[in-house]
């Protein structure tokens, strides 16, 4: 009691609504629950594994300020509370607000470095952490990585289960030569994290070795058909699952945004000047780090790219190290924190990377560089529940003065628009079908499977075949299913519709 005496003695007063504007991660009460800790609680324990924040009590939820009766004696019971509720102790101080002759107890919750910093009560023994505005039970995989980080380590760092002789790393060794001209010593196992001093293999080395048996270490690609993910035959124009090393991921990430995008050219006295429908370097800037700060303890999610008519999207599993949201935060300006250091140190290595972590602002200036940019198109960072997502805006290269549209690496989706055409060259006016998809529409006089379709054109049953000799024929209006209502269903079948001319 006493030692709450003196913090009181030494409580300045502040200024209540500048307090609120301050604060980017804040809770109010309209008076202290006394015998209801928890309700209250769970926000000093979610900030506390957090990035820090206030609890102001005597404001209540439409924001009308109500003041306290005895906010001394609240003050001394919120100290109290706190060190018989939660364990370890956080780094907090209390304060007094005054504002319209009331008066109120302010709360100010340091970030932990001892995370986890769990609420003991009820029988009860939890740790929380912030999902926007909300104090929420932390998952088992944020819960692991509290433990990771309170012992001052990471997951890629810890031990994996499998071992280093096991595994090869050819891809990580060529590429290392290729972007550094030098090679790859066995000592370099050690110094990179692959393996630790006793030889065993790391999650890092897991991650790199070129066949990774970290399952759930995957990219996701796919290029829509359209604005959105909607239902039906033609949702995606070509998508692709890949695994193996994070190396192996990134450079097929980078491949399926090329194959899927144009690039506008300009002739200059001494070479060519390129104008991408997506800054290269903003592309590969998002998905290294998608990859390389992603959170491998969650195990029900993978890294995805996905590619809209106006927009590429990556997404990645976790949120900020600290469990803030990025929303109100200058990315031009924001401090590095790494989540797999070692990920990241190998990375700066290959040249992927800087160490002093810059990739927000590259992407941003990327954007701001391009000849087609205009005012408010950059790129959107947002952390949804728990993940990160980047939003690329799509540049139509189409409308910069003096430059050539390349047509030697079309994309998917202008082979679509050439086989759609019109009503008319559907019927022989405009559309020109390779041989294989006229055998299709001669096979497909009475109703045929997909897989039939791709057999009877001695092609493979690889999505991409699907595309260009089912799906965008559906398109054109020159196979019909029999079962439009639902374009997925297993007995789906396709026949020639009556505009074919062959």
């Amino acid at each position: 009691m006493n030692e709450a005496k003196t913090l009181l003695r030494s409580m300045e007063v502040l200024d209540i609504r500048q307090l609120i504007g301050e604060a980017t991660e804040y809770d109010k009460k309209v008076a202290l629950e006394v015998k209801k800790p928890k309700s209250w609680c769970k926000s000093v324990s979610a900030f506390a594994n957090g990035i820090g924040g206030r609890l102001i009590w005597g404001i209540a939820d439409d924001d009308t300020l109500v003041g306290l009766a005895d906010a001394k004696g609240d003050a001394e019971k919120i100290s109290e509370a706190i060190k018989a509720h939660i364990d370890p102790i956080p780094d907090f101080n209390l304060s007094f607000a005054k504002a319209e002759d009331k008066e109120f107890v302010v709360l100010t919750v340091m970030p932990g470095a001892q995370t986890p910093y769990y609420y003991i009560g009820d029988g009860q023994m939890q740790a929380f952490v912030r999902v926007g505005n909300e104090s929420v039970v932390a998952s088992m995989s944020k819960h692991k990585d509290l433990v990771l980080k309170g012992s001052n380590m990471s997951y890629d760092s810890l031990v994996s289960r499998w071992k280093f002789e096991d595994m090869a790393f050819t891809v990580l060794r060529a590429t290392y030569f290729k972007r550094t001209n030098r090679s790859f010593e066995d000592s370099d196992y050690e110094s990179f994290g692959i393996i630790n001093e006793k030889g065993e293999l790391t999650n890092a080395g897991a991650l790199l070795a070129d066949y990774s048996p970290v399952r759930h270490s995957r990219l996701f690609c796919t290029r829509w058909n359209g604005l959105d993910k909607a239902n039906g035959v033609m949702d995606a124009l070509d998508d692709e699952e890949y695994s193996g090393s994070l190396v192996t991921l990134l450079q097929s990430g980078l491949d399926f945004v090329r194959r899927n995008t144009r690039k506008a050219w300009r002739k200059t006295a001494d070479n060519r000047l390129e104008y991408p429908e997506y800054p290269e370097r903003a592309v590969e800037e998002g998905l290294v780090n998608a990859l390389i700060h992603r959170n491998y303890l969650e195990l029900g999610s993978e890294v995805h790219i996905d590619m809209f008519d106006n927009r590429l999207e990556i997404f990645s599993p976790g949120g900020l190290m600290d469990g803030g949201s990025i929303k109100n935060m200058d990315v031009m300006n924001m401090a590095s924190r790494r989540r797999n250091p070692i990920l990241a140190d190998i990375f700066s290595r290959l040249k992927y990377m800087e160490r002093r972590g810059s990739g927000f602002k590259k992407i941003v200036t990327a954007y701001k560089s391009h000849d087609g940019y205009t005012e408010g198109m950059d790129p959107t960072f947002s952390t949804p529940w728990d993940s990160f997502v980047l939003v690329l805006p799509k540049f139509d290269i189409d409308g910069v003065d003096g430059v050539y549209v390349t047509t030697d690496e079309a994309s998917v989706q202008d082979s679509v628009q050439g086989v759609q055409g019109s009503d008319q060259g559907a019927q022989g006016n405009g559309i020109e079908l390779n041989e294989k998809q006229k055998a299709v529409l001669e096979f497909c006089s009475v109703p045929q499977s997909a897989s039939d379709i791709l057999d009877h054109i001695n092609l493979s049953q690889h999505s991409k075949n699907r595309k260009t000799y089912v799906s965008m024929l559906v398109e054109a209006g020159l196979l019909a299913m029999t079962v439009p209502d639902k374009p997925n269903d297993m007995h789906q079948k396709y026949v020639r519709t009556d505009k074919t001319i062959l």
